[in-house]
């Protein structure tokens, strides 16, 4: 039954497979008996093997044992929990903080409870995949605006004949790297009696001058902002959270399903979390290190005329195009002892694949020259790619413009 549509896929260059790795995360893993150069990993600020980290994480299993073993609002709810949700309120500047067991758990809790108070959502046409499958579920209107684009979502606003509207958003957007135009959005939410949610995964811990993420690099106030994020990026850790007013979290507590029904965060992931952001207001020499790394790489793939789109991040996209260019440029980034996995539909549109590069804090000035000697290879090992990489003409981005159309 399935085989074909595996064939299918396998022809179209989508086919995807698990690659395991034999090390912890770091600059550089254990991968099919080699030592490769990791370009994939979201460990922007290099804590997930971080000394004091992985201590708290191990204090607080010899304290509370591997499991919570229940649901909060049974006899899950620990102190390690609360005390995580206490930073995670006053690192984000907001009135209080939910933990949930992951990041795709707390968008749905959220967006699925806002969307009791509200007859229409509209989300970026980037939103991550966990906030579009939340709408869905929401049972309301759904309403996408191109990616970015604060002028169409007002026309759409202004056709909402009643009732509050919701707004979500991704802070940094996982695959381009850029940034959402949030001080725009948060004028247009709250002339529009509209709320407005941020998904902030990829910007806590990394945007920001003391990095607590895109609303504060856009120097906006946290305290009306309800915020998402994630514990197991920057942080190191795992798990998801909402930051918001005191009275949407005690809501959140009572109705949010995916919180309710799940079982709590284990301890260990909540006190590695809140060792990870004592480390990230005490050593923000972390943050400038990945800040000066990621300055040398997007200049790097610049001067190599690679089209990076708008990123403003950590997170750098070689835009390809065609998934099989894609595949045969992740093939050779691994052949020079580099892993960058193929980034291809469904997870973005047709004719946008692209390698999706991200920087650690950990990785050092001569790993990144050594991937920009090997994206610079492809000029002499396969000069037909090398056009296609670097020829980013008028009618490719007409392309990429249409790919980039408000239809899911």
């Amino acid at each position: 039954m399935y085989r074909p549509r595996l064939d299918l896929l396998a022809r179209r260059s989508l086919l995807r497979q698990l690659r395991t790795i034999h090390a912890a995360p770091g600059p550089e893993v254990e991968l099919d008996g080699r030592r490769i150069l990791m370009f994939a990993s979201n460990n922007y600020l290099d804590l997930a093997t971080h000394p004091k980290v992985a201590e708290a994480a191990i204090n607080a299993i010899r304290r509370y044992g591997v499991g919570a073993t229940a649901s909060r609002l049974m006899s899950g709810s620990l102190t390690v929990h609360c005390e995580l949700e206490e930073r995670l309120a006053a690192f984000k500047g907001t009135e209080a903080a939910l933990v949930f067991s992951t990041g795709y758990q707390a968008n749905l809790g959220l967006v699925q409870t806002l969307a009791e108070d509200v007859s229409t959502i509209y989300a970026d046409r980037l939103c991550h995949a966990s906030l579009i499958d939340a709408c869905r579920l929401s049972k309301r209107t759904l309403r996408i605006y191109r990616h970015r684009q604060v002028s169409q979502l007002r026309r759409l606003l202004e056709r909402k004949r009643q009732g509050a509207g919701l707004i979500l958003t991704d802070g940094v957007f996982s695959m381009d790297g850029d940034l959402a135009p949030l001080p725009s959005l948060h004028h247009l939410a709250a002339s529009s009696n509209a709320y407005l949610v941020v998904d902030d995964a990829h910007g806590t811990g990394v945007m920001g001058h003391e990095g607590r993420g895109t609303v504060e690099h856009f120097g906006l106030t946290g305290a009306a902002l309800i915020q998402m994020g994630t514990l197991s990026k920057a942080l190191g850790a795992f798990g998801g959270f909402v930051t918001g007013p005191r009275d949407l979290i005690e809501y959140l507590v009572n109705r949010a399903r995916p919180f309710v029904y799940t079982t709590a965060l284990p301890p260990s992931m909540a006190a590695a979390a809140s060792a990870a952001l004592d480390l990230v207001e005490a050593e923000p020499e972390r943050r400038a290190e990945l800040w000066r790394l990621r300055k040398r790489l997007y200049q790097g793939l610049k001067t190599l005329g690679c089209e990076t789109l708008d990123s403003e991040s950590p997170i750098l996209p070689i835009l390809v195009g065609e998934a099989s260019d894609t595949l045969a440029l992740s093939e050779h980034l691994f052949a020079h002892e580099i892993y960058a996995p193929a980034i291809r539909p469904p997870t973005v549109p047709p004719s946008r694949s692209r390698i999706r590069l991200s920087v650690t804090a950990g990785h050092t000035s001569a790993q990144i020259d050594h991937l920009l000697e090997a994206v610079a290879a492809v000029r002499t090992t396969n000069g037909a790619l090398w056009e296609r990489l670097t020829d980013r003409t008028a009618a490719q981005r007409g392309v990429a413009a249409k790919d980039r159309s408000p239809s899911l």
